[in-house]
């Protein structure tokens, strides 16, 4: 079973649903969950922040830790995914979970930050964290990837998430 699957089906056990920000994705990382027959149930929607003003207007990304860091950052990537759940939110409840990806897909560098440069946020309600990892590979392998360790780190978080309720 793929790790969008297992997400899907877990989400689904539990009574959960999650929200996708994402950058350098571009939108992968909500449709491999789309992908997933039954994702209705637990997906509340994705956003696509691709230009670093949107990330401060839709998810609420702090403006000064952007024009300081760019976005390309872990504390950035942390703030996305909780952003998330928020702007997800319907009659006043937040999505569960909120996944976020941000980083540096290539070819050249962005905000200081080498091609393959990836951080994953994750938000829930045992708290909020960020994942960091450098991917080799080309711009789309480097997609990829962050798409798979982005699907991983919210598999794992529902393990956290047993564990705080």
């Amino acid at each position: 079973m793929s790790a969008a699957a297992t997400l899907v089906a877990e989400l689904t056990a539990r009574g959960l649903t999650l929200a996708c920000a994402e950058s350098l994705t571009g939108g992968m990382l909500t449709a491999r969950i789309v992908d997933v027959p039954g994702a209705s149930i637990v997906l509340r929607g994705g956003i696509v922040a691709y230009a670093t003003p949107l990330k401060h207007s839709l998810l609420g990304v702090d403006a000064d830790l952007l024009a300081r860091r760019g976005a390309v950052d872990a504390e950035v990537a942390r703030q996305m995914a909780d952003g998330v759940r928020r702007a997800a939110a319907i009659d006043g409840r937040a999505a569960d979970l909120g996944i976020a990806t941000t980083g540096a897909a290539g070819p050249d560098a962005q905000d200081g930050q080498e091609p393959g440069t990836v951080y994953v946020g994750i938000a829930s309600v045992a708290g909020i964290r960020s994942l960091a990892f450098h991917f080799a590979g080309g711009r789309a392998e480097v997609r990829e990837q962050a798409v798979a360790a982005a699907l991983d780190a919210a598999v794992a978080e529902l393990a956290v998430l047993d564990r705080s309720i």
